[in-house]
C-alpha cells in the first residue's frame, strides 16, 4: 500500500504527463483540402482531367476529395447547366461534410461555373474558382456552330451569357478566382478573352487549347493557387 507522501508524489506525475506537450508528429494534424469539383469543357468528358487529377494526388489529395462533373455541353449554360451544377456541388458537400469546395474548369466549363457563382448561390459555395482557357468575354470561333448549338451561341462574343457574366462585377463575392491563358490558343480567340478584372491571371505561354490540361508549369500553378 502506497503512503501518503508516495500517493501525492504519483498524482503529480500524472498532471505532469498529461500536461506535457505532444511530440510533433501527433500534435501536427493533417488538414483535410477543400474538394475539388472538375468541369469539363465543350464536347469533352470528365475524362480530360486525368492529368490534374494525378497531379492532385501526388500533392497529397485522396480520390474522395476529387470529383468529376459530367454533362451534356449542347444544353443551355443559364437555364440549365449552372442548376445541375449546383446540385452536383450540393451533394459533393453533403457526401463530404464540407461548407466549400473548390472548382476548377476548362473551356466552356467556365461559362458554367461562372453562372453558377453569380447568378445561382454558388459565391457562397465555392472557395477557390479556376479557369483554364475560358471562353469568359466570348470567342469569335463559336460562332462556326452557333446556328445549331445553343452552348456555342453561349460562347460567342457579345452573347446573353456572355454579357450578364461580365455586366458589373465580372468576380463576384469572397470566391478567390484564377485563369490561365495561352497567347497560341486556337479556340479563344481574342486570346485576351480568358482573364478577367480581380482574378489571378496568369499567362502560360504558346500552348494549344486543350493542352493546358496536362501541362506541367499549368498544373503546378493551379495546385499553387488551390492551395492559397
Amino acid at each position: 500500500m502506497l503512503t501518503p507522501r508516495q500517493r501525492l508524489l504519483a498524482l503529480v506525475t500524472l498532471c505532469l504527463a498529461l500536461l506535457a506537450p505532444l511530440p510533433a508528429q501527433a500534435a501536427a494534424a493533417v488538414q483535410p483540402h477543400n474538394p475539388v469539383v472538375f468541369v469539363h469543357g465543350y464536347n469533352a468528358d470528365p475524362g480530360v482531367w486525368g492529368g490534374l487529377r494525378e497531379d492532385l494526388r501526388a500533392a497529397g489529395y485522396t480520390d474522395a476529395e476529387l470529383f468529376s462533373w459530367g454533362y451534356d455541353t449542347h444544353r443551355s449554360v443559364n437555364e440549365v447547366l449552372a442548376g445541375q451544377l449546383g446540385a452536383y456541388v450540393d451533394q459533393v458537400r453533403r457526401q463530404t461534410g464540407v461548407a466549400q469546395v473548390d472548382i476548377v474548369t476548362h473551356s466552356f466549363g467556365s461559362l458554367v461555373g461562372r453562372w453558377y457563382l453569380k447568378f445561382g448561390g454558388g459565391a457562397a459555395t465555392v472557395d477557390h474558382w479556376v479557369s483554364l482557357a475560358g471562353p469568359n468575354h466570348g470567342t469569335s470561333t463559336a460562332w462556326a456552330c452557333a446556328l445549331w448549338d445553343q452552348a456555342c451561341r453561349d460562347m460567342t462574343p457579345g452573347s446573353y451569357i456572355v454579357k450578364n457574366l461580365n455586366a458589373g462585377d465580372e468576380t463576384p463575392g469572397a470566391v478567390k478566382y484564377a485563369t490561365f491563358w495561352s497567347n497560341c490558343d486556337e479556340v479563344i480567340n481574342p486570346d485576351n478573352s480568358v482573364p478577367l478584372a480581380g482574378a489571378a491571371n496568369t499567362p502560360v505561354g504558346c500552348l494549344q487549347h486543350n493542352d493546358l490540361l496536362g501541362d506541367d508549369a499549368t498544373s503546378a500553378g493551379v495546385r499553387s493557387f488551390l492551395a492559397s
